[in-house]
């Protein structure tokens, strides 16, 4: 064997995750399918399980019903004391990472797929959350190079500052999935089948992963998260400007300093400003208003994966 390759242990737990968001409907309507008819995720040897994670805000076709699930998965709100006065989501969240973690330990999951749905134009989307994870950058190779030619961007929300406590975060290997545009509350036939495309190739690499194939080194591009615009507000902090027509649907585009990004409703335009050249990602996000988030801010650069092989083989 050479040096190159890491030996990582065998996949054997993997949930999918529908519902997190109640109205990102792509995800709870393929998670019901499958709790129907598994056929399709099963792979020899793995164990699949498809979970609805926010129930009530799915029958009520909402993000959340208190607070955002995909937020309070830090150690604080897991470790809270069981009460009836915690925040239903809260409550959701120390019943998940019981039935899937629990996080940081031995028992949780491999693998965690949480499936979103973003109003911005973001086409296929892979979250990471490591930049270091061999295995991670692996399977993101292997799901971008099968779904070519179309398009699929790796989002790296790795920050010194900005945590965000996800849902997924109690497996090993945590994976986000976000596929746009498509409005809240709305089903569209083109993401769905998108998403079940990149779904299919994940478990087709954990698949052969588990068969024993070896995955030679291998390099992505990445988009790494720098830091979330805000709308300009006036003095009683109201937005003041909305997202200019040149940016709007210009996700992972480059965007220049004198870029425009605002217009204001007297006509005033509103440039990027700064001295570099960034990636605007969830630009004019619809559930991003209550976060005070325009967009984000990105750097493009490529993470280097070493060969990976099962350590059964």
């Amino acid at each position: 064997m050479t040096s190159c390759h890491v030996a990582e242990d065998p996949i054997k737990k993997v949930a999918i995750f529908g519902g997190t968001h109640g109205n990102e409907l792509t995800g709870v309507f393929l998670v019901k399918h499958w709790l129907e008819n598994s056929t399709e995720i099963q792979r020899t040897g793995l164990e699949v399980k498809p979970f609805i994670t926010n129930p009530r805000a799915v029958k009520k076709c909402t993000r959340y019903i208190d607070c955002d699930l995909n937020r309070v998965f830090d150690p604080e709100n897991l470790g809270k004391k069981k009460s009836e006065d915690l925040p239903y989501e809260v409550r959701k969240a120390q019943e998940i990472n019981h039935l899937f973690g629990p996080k940081d330990s031995e028992d949780s999951y491999d693998i965690i797929f949480d499936l979103h749905n973003t109003t911005s134009n973001m086409g296929c989307t892979l979250i990471l959350e490591d930049s270091r994870n061999d295995f991670l950058i692996q399977m993101f190779h292997y799901i971008k190079t099968s779904l070519a030619p179309l398009a699929c961007y790796v989002y790296l929300i790795e920050h010194p500052s900005l945590k965000y406590a996800t849902t997924r975060s109690i497996a090993k290997y945590p994976v986000g999935i976000e596929v746009g545009p498509q409005p809240q509350g709305v089903l569209r036939a083109d993401i769905l089948d998108q998403m079940r495309k990149m779904i299919k190739h994940a478990l087709d690499f954990i698949h052969n992963f588990n068969e024993g194939k070896e995955f030679p080194p291998c390099a992505i591009e990445v988009y790494k998260i720098m830091e979330k615009v805000d709308y300009p507000r006036n003095e009683s902090g109201e937005i003041a400007a909305i997202i200019h027509p040149k940016l709007q649907d210009q996700d992972w585009k480059p965007l220049h300093p004198e870029d425009p990004v605002f217009l204001t409703l007297d006509g005033k335009t509103i440039s990027l400003g700064g001295d570099q050249t960034v990636y605007p990602v969830f630009v004019n996000e619809a559930a991003y208003y209550e976060k005070k988030e325009a967009f984000a801010k990105t750097t493009k650069l490529t993470l280097n994966a070493k060969g990976i092989r099962s350590s059964l083989h």
